[in-house]
């Protein structure tokens, strides 16, 4: 079993706060949040929770795919994934709706119709998105370079 932490340390309130993420690993660099980074312009050095979920959701992905390509017999050269939530507000309160996954991979030996197939399982399998499944809506493209 693995275990991961993150800790944050948050001051005054919402609006007008601000705070900071660490990531227990040290594998990043200490970071800030913010609730305009979150709910309006994220080109502030700042970053969200819904932003840290698309990396959580882009890597994750990347590494399931790349492992049904291995499991397929057809390892990538190479995947390029991003991923893209929406956060947005529903009735009172705000809430992820939506998370799109891109990749583009180059994979010898590998037609698109598999590809596809393999990204689409990829995307409701990972662990991320089986953590999302049922609350947010998940969609994948996929093509080949």
């Amino acid at each position: 079993m693995a275990v991961r932490r993150a800790d944050v340390i948050w001051e005054k309130d919402l609006v007008h706060g601000s705070g900071k993420v660490k990531v227990a690993s040290g594998a990043l660099p200490e970071f800030p949040i913010s609730w305009p980074a979150r709910s309006e312009d994220n080109s502030n050095g700042k970053t969200s929770p819904e932003e840290l979920l698309a990396a959580a959701q882009a890597s994750c992905f990347a590494m399931a795919l790349s492992a049904a390509l291995a499991r397929n017999k057809t390892p990538p050269e190479r995947l390029d994934v991003s991923a893209q939530c929406t956060f947005e507000k529903v009735g009172e309160g705000y809430k992820v709706t939506t998370m799109e996954i891109n990749a583009r991979g180059r994979v010898p030996n590998l037609d698109l119709p598999k590809f596809e197939e393999l990204a689409k399982n990829a995307a409701s399998t990972c662990p991320i998105s089986t953590a999302l499944k049922g609350n947010v809506q998940i969609s994948e493209t996929a093509v080949l370079l």
